[in-house]
């Protein structure tokens, strides 16, 4: 049996989590999901759990119960809840327009140069990605309070390696921060 859902409307699905609803045709549904991203289904898909409709939706609507304001906000509120936004984060300006060379110790090959804001970029997607491992970990309800401390305190020792890097970042509340910091 097919359902009639509205833009907004919250699902959740066992494979991609909690998603929200931003498009609507005659056949499918498009969801927005913190975890998989954008994934269509067929209206007659069963592979979901209603979480909550939208209060201005009617069974009759047909996906115009939520403007697109109101979608972005809803879609920032879920992005942000499962830390999918990722904030903007600026290199120091002395790094702008730099190069990040690698040379190997046998001559007889080529060094490697590489953007540094492309490095950059990458230092900050690993941060972001440990947040987010870090997240899973304490939300995980299979794991113990001991397992959490310690796999915690083994990424506590990896933003500890990952010190160095912080010449990189142009502002000090985006530092990695080891077991001597704050």
């Amino acid at each position: 049996m097919e359902q009639e859902l509205s833009i907004g409307t919250r699902i959740d699905h066992d494979k991609y989590g909690e998603g929200i609803i931003s498009k609507v045709t005659l056949t499918n549904f498009e969801v927005f999901f913190a975890r998989g991203g954008k994934v269509e289904f067929s209206k007659a898909s069963q592979d979901y759990e209603i979480i909550e409709t939208p209060e201005n939706a009617s069974s009759s609507d047909s996906g115009n119960g939520v403007d697109i304001k109101q979608l972005e906000k809803i879609l920032s509120y879920v992005l942000d809840k499962y830390n999918s936004l990722q904030e903007v984060v600026k290199m120091g300006d002395k790094w702008t327009g730099g190069k990040l060379m690698m040379q190997p110790g046998n001559t007889a090959m080529q060094s490697k140069e590489i953007p540094i804001e492309v490095f950059f970029h990458k230092i900050v997607m690993l941060r972001d990605r440990l947040r987010v491992l870090e997240q899973n970990i304490n939300s995980n309800e299979k794991l113990t309070d001991e397992d959490k401390i310690n796999l915690q305190q083994y990424i506590t020792r990896i933003y500890g390696s990952l010190t160095t890097f912080n010449v990189l970042f142009s502002d000090k509340e985006y530092y990695f921060v080891g077991a001597g910091g704050k």
